[in-house]
């Protein structure tokens, strides 16, 4: 069984940027020790290199749907995924993935979809393009159910992964840094509740890049007069010591922005989440979307209500008063992401029901597979 991963999103001269990229990418590299896997994506221009077992292919100069950067295509797609007897479309609601699917069922091959939330303009605005895929690979129950796809056949919860390898607690176990927030600087990641939150003992720290400009001018404003600190660029190596000397890491995610602006699906996931819980560092999200999946409070971490940077100093505060909690968290988060997210583990699980397809089984079967339960202690 050959397995590609397609990606839209852009891979830049700096190579893999954000979660959804580096979430499909730890993916395929772990996926390739068990099966030949290859990961097709869009760049400026056409690249192939192999790292570690895993081939990536880069589609260069593609056409941008509606001038949508991460609306990619390219006919040179349909000959890139041509060795594959499985594509896994990341991202459902954009044109390459509709017409890979289309080719996929025409040509003999499974086709699978994980929805990364977002998209662009794509024939799924005007009807339902659920039943092109074999099974749908979702990254969290909540995922699942805000999709609508409770209840139904070929629906599965895959969950998040970590290589506990890199992230992993440091030697010395000290937790003297800042508090730190990682992730892309975007409104409804809650940036401005961890700033306004801000104590003068206690410093934070916002690690990502800003892709709007307007609102990292809007967070540096805030942040006038307070000890707040702001990196958008760091190496794999300082992102896995951030987390590893971080007091505690906070992802304050929100529903309703700053701004006023609503947003519907947040966070489907949460990945810093769970690579801060391999580190070894406790954690606080906010009752948002996926996140309370991934934090279970009062055990791995803290959970506060969104939009109220008072709560959130307050849970900070109650760590640093606590610091004997503080650790334990921190080995239970760990031993939470050993448990149900390594990536072996969703692999695994993916592994099985692409082999369920392609052995033609029925759902049942499939469904019989050792799938994620967030329930699961």
């Amino acid at each position: 069984m050959n397995v590609a991963h397609l990606i839209p999103a852009l891979f830049g001269p700096s190579g893999i940027v954000g979660g959804a990229e580096r979430y499909v990418f730890e993916l395929a590299r772990h996926m390739a020790v068990n099966v030949p896997t290859t990961l097709v994506t869009f760049g400026d221009e056409n690249r192939e290199e192999t790292i570690d077992q895993l081939r990536v292919c880069v589609i260069g100069r593609p056409w941008h749907i509606r001038a949508q950067s991460t609306n990619a295509f390219a006919l040179r797609v349909f000959r890139t995924l041509a060795h594959a007897d499985v594509v896994h479309c990341h991202q459902q609601h954009i044109l390459v993935s509709s017409l890979v699917a289309v080719w996929c069922r025409a040509t003999g091959r499974s086709v699978f979809v994980t929805d990364l939330g977002g998209g662009g303009w794509d024939i799924s605005a005007y009807v339902s393009t659920d039943r092109l895929y074999h099974g749908h690979l979702h990254l969290s129950e909540y995922s699942r159910r805000v999709f609508g796809h409770n209840g139904r056949p070929r629906v599965h919860v895959i969950g998040g992964g970590v290589d506990t390898t890199r992230f992993r607690p440091s030697s010395d176990g000290r937790r003297d840094g800042p508090v730190r927030f990682v992730g892309r600087g975007l409104p409804h990641k809650g940036v401005d509740a961890l700033i306004r939150s801000v104590s003068p003992e206690i410093p934070r720290e916002v690690i990502g890049p800003a892709p709007n400009a307007a609102f990292l001018g809007d967070l540096e404003l805030l942040a006038v007069g307070k000890n707040v600190r702001f990196r958008n660029v760091v190496s794999d190596s300082q992102l896995v010591a951030a987390y590893q000397q971080a007091r505690c890491v906070v992802l304050p995610s929100v529903y309703r922005t700053m701004y006023g602006q609503e947003t519907a699906v947040p966070e489907l996931l949460g990945q810093t989440l769970l690579e801060a819980m391999a580190c070894g560092a406790p954690v606080i999200c906010t009752t948002v979307a996926s996140l309370p999946e991934i934090v279970k409070h009062g055990v791995t971490g803290l959970i506060v209500r969104p939009n109220n940077p008072a709560e959130l100093r307050s849970a900070i505060q109650w760590l640093r008063n606590h610091p004997e909690a503080g650790r334990a968290m921190g080995t239970a988060g760990r031993d939470w992401v050993l448990r149900q997210f390594a990536w072996p583990a969703v692999v695994a699980r993916c592994v099985e029901i692409y082999r369920g397809s392609r052995r033609g089984a029925s759902s049942l079967a499939v469904q019989k597979a050792n799938v994620w339960d967030p329930g699961t202690s």
